[in-house]
């Protein structure tokens, strides 16, 4: 099903021309019926000779409702952009004609309305304005048609060239994953909401749950109708209108878009292919702020330009878009940015789950760059950038089903240039790598652990929560990797801490010497003091050594000395059934912390429990 928008400067009689095609007035509000001017969207439906539906959104001129007439030419297949014969281009004419160049609409035919106001030569002279002011569009080659609603002069020939137009424009791509941005939302009496809209990548039914996003207000479609006719399937590029229960008007906005659940994610981040538009006067500086269009939503947010500083009219460069609240946007959409002075630029969608950025970084624009000519098929491109990420994110990110992703990612783990390392079948859940980013991670990996080795050759490994701190992992992707890792061979990651196989924890001569002093001290004095204790490193090398045993911050016990101490004070408590703090001190002749400190040790290895101001043994 197709669908065609007009476009024009104010009072050009783009509404008479949607009239006289359709039989239908597009202005429906009482405002617009009194003043004759169209201030939001309106809508009709052209039957074709062919017996051929086509959906037609007529859109307002007046320069303070661009914003709806950006809203109603996103999704259109064919713009028709009009210009009256007896005032020519002007501004909105321009401004219009820039927004259907930027959302890449490529179907056009220029209307010159009005022509019966005017003379031969006159109309002449305004068909050579509009042929100068559509060169280097995407309207360059449309077709420019004479016409009048008073007289129906060239009103049968526009309808034949819409159709041989549309014959011409190959049909948006169904994906599966229907899309319908919500340009009105109303309340029917008898029916309850209803939201309108064009619907586009795929087809909604009857029955079927759905979702509203960025609100992720979910319900079951109750009714649909395309065309004031009633349907169970409404199929993708028509005009919808659907009947919704248990919503109210206030919880959908004009914005928001309606899909089926689980595969869009909105996001405030977007990376763009951006261009400017000719007419603009001044450069679009870096980190401007501006207003976000795509689809039916409009956005505030900052333009920060990757690759200069400022871009000047006619421009086209890469830059990254920070809103202020989420977008339900894939990535290949178009979008237009404006400001209260008008137009900026606008372009397609690359990334919509983008990093920060480096600025004037060659790398970055290459990556772009790719993205951009491998759209939508950019799986690979898009897991470089992301991995690891699980399939069902993937698939997010990428715009596609999880079934289409998963099939796409098949063929890659075939290739040997995508893969996943749990060795389990694939799901949504499986996390994927690309074969080159799992190479940089484990060459990444042991670089830290050999690093860390160097900087404490005492320590028996790097503590596992530090490394995956420095490799910027979640748990999940970690642990899988370590556990390749160590099936590998690469890495020894069986304890708490991670370290190279070949490392083992070596101390210098000076070291050794310290360790020997230290070992001499405790098997005099069994109990450390605080004075006596070695370089930190050198007391963590014995613990995992085996060689002593920390009771508390400052005292330790050779490990020897501690299983004797132990059993003393297992056998007092086998004879006498408990034992006090005091009496644990006199058993042992030392001092009242050391005999505190063994004491808690031994509870926390649950050798005994404190009863009162007792110790006894604890049973099993």
């Amino acid at each position: 099903m197709r669908v065609i928008g007009t476009a024009g400067h104010i009072d050009h009689g783009k509404s008479a021309l949607v009239k006289a095609l359709t039989g239908t007035d597009p202005d429906r509000l009482p405002e617009e019926k009194r003043r004759g001017l169209t201030t939001d969207l309106g809508f009709a439906c052209l039957r074709l000779p062919c017996g051929q539906q086509v959906g037609i959104v007529d859109v307002p001129g007046h320069e303070r409702f661009v914003t709806n007439m950006v809203a109603g030419v996103g999704g259109i297949d064919l713009a028709i952009l009009v210009v009256a014969a007896d005032e020519g281009v002007m501004p909105q004419t321009l401004e219009h004609l820039a927004i259907v160049n930027l959302l890449g609409i490529k179907g056009g035919i220029v209307v010159v309305s009005k022509c019966d106001l005017v003379q031969s030569d006159w109309l002449e002279m305004i068909l050579d304005d509009i042929r100068q002011a559509i060169d280097g569009t995407s309207l360059a080659t449309a077709p420019i048609i004479a016409c009048s609603t008073k007289t129906n002069q060239g009103i049968v020939e526009l309808v034949n060239t819409i159709r041989d137009e549309l014959d011409h424009i190959p049909e948006l791509p169904i994906t599966g994953r229907p899309r319908l941005a919500v340009d009105r939302v109303f309340t029917l009496s008898g029916f309850g909401t209803v939201i309108t809209g064009t619907l586009r990548d795929g087809p909604l039914q009857t029955g079927q749950e759905v979702e509203f996003l960025p609100s992720n207000h979910g319900c079951r479609i109750r009714g649909l109708q395309q065309y004031g006719e009633n349907v169970r399937i409404a199929k993708a590029g028509g005009r919808t209108a659907v009947n919704l229960p248990g919503l109210s008007v206030n919880d959908i906005k004009r914005g928001m878009v309606l899909t089926t659940p689980g595969w869009l994610r909105p996001t405030a981040v977007l990376d763009v292919h951006l261009r400017t538009v000719d007419h603009r006067r001044r450069p679009i500086r870096h980190n401007t702020t501006v207003t976000f269009h795509s689809g039916s939503a409009e956005i505030e947010g900052r333009l920060l330009l990757l690759e200069r500083d400022q871009m000047k009219p006619g421009r086209s460069g890469w830059a990254q878009l920070r809103l202020m609240k989420p977008a339900a946007v894939t990535a290949g959409d178009r979008f237009v940015l404006r400001d209260p002075n008008g137009t900026l630029g606008g372009g397609k969608i690359v990334d919509t789950e983008p990093k920060r950025h480096r600025r004037f970084h060659e790398e970055t624009i290459h990556q772009l760059s790719q993205l951009e000519r491998n759209l939508p098929s950019q799986l690979s491109l898009t897991l470089n950038r992301l991995e690891p990420t699980e399939l069902c994110d993937l698939a997010r990110n990428l715009g596609l089903s999880v079934a289409e992703t998963a099939s796409k990612a098949k063929e890659s783990i075939n290739s040997g240039e995508v893969l996943t390392i749990d060795g389990r079948p694939l799901a949504p859940t499986s996390l994927l790598f690309t074969t080159k980013g799992l190479a940089r991670l484990a060459i990444q990996t042991t670089d830290e652990i050999a690093d860390y080795h160097d900087r404490f050759p005492l320590r028996a490994g790097m503590p596992k929560e530090e490394l995956r701190t420095r490799l910027g992992l979640a748990s999940r992707p970690f642990g899988q990797l370590l556990t390749s890792l160590q099936a590998q061979g690469t890495v020894d990651s069986r304890l708490r801490f991670a370290r190279l196989p070949t490392y083992e924890p070596r101390p210098t001569a000076d070291q050794q010497s310290q360790v020997n002093q230290f070992l001499d001290f405790l098997q005099r004095h069994r109990f450390s003091s605080k004075k006596a204790l070695p370089d930190p490193d050198l007391i963590t090398f014995l613990e995992e050594q085996g060689k002593i045993i920390r009771l508390d911050v400052d005292t330790v016990v050779r490990t020897d000395h501690y299983h004797e101490i132990t059993r003393l004070i297992v056998s007092h408590l086998e004879n006498t059934g408990s034992i006090t703090l005091a009496q644990a001190r006199n058993l042992l002749k030392t001092s009242r912390r050391h005999a505190q400190a063994l004491l808690e040790k031994m509870d926390g290895q649950k050798i005994t429990h404190r009863v009162g101001n007792e110790r006894v043994l604890r049973r099993s």
